[in-house]
């Protein structure tokens, strides 16, 4: 990949042309969606990136780990080429990554790689 190019994001759509990551991020105040935005925007410029931003999951999936107030998100993804393609957004309420959660990522990974 070309350092000087940013990665671009492409948002996970169901058969159905649905868009959950960008509907999810939709619902959340303007503060969040700043904060994980710019936090994605980090990962665009800068890919590939490690901790503490970005976590491996195992199978190819990543996580955005983003600090909101009182809470944090997790934006995990995949990389295809010169693209993020974001497959599932959540509040994280455990230590852990919820295995429904990931679960989730993989079936749509596997739907996305078709």
């Amino acid at each position: 990949m070309d350092r000087d190019k940013l990665l671009s994001v492409v948002f996970f759509r169901t058969g159905g042309g649905n868009e959950p990551v960008r509907e999810w991020l939709r619902k959340l105040d303007q503060q969040d969606k700043v904060n994980i935005g710019r936090d994605i925007l980090a990962v665009q410029k800068a890919w590939p990136v490690g901790k503490p931003l970005v976590d491996y999951l195992g199978d190819g999936i990543w996580e955005v780990r983003s600090q909101l107030k009182g809470r944090i998100a997790r934006v995990l993804f995949i990389i295809d080429g010169d693209e993020m393609v974001v497959l599932h957004g959540f509040i994280k309420k455990d230590q852990r990554t919820p295995k429904p959660d990931l679960d989730l990522a993989r079936r749509r990974k596997r739907q996305y790689e078709g």
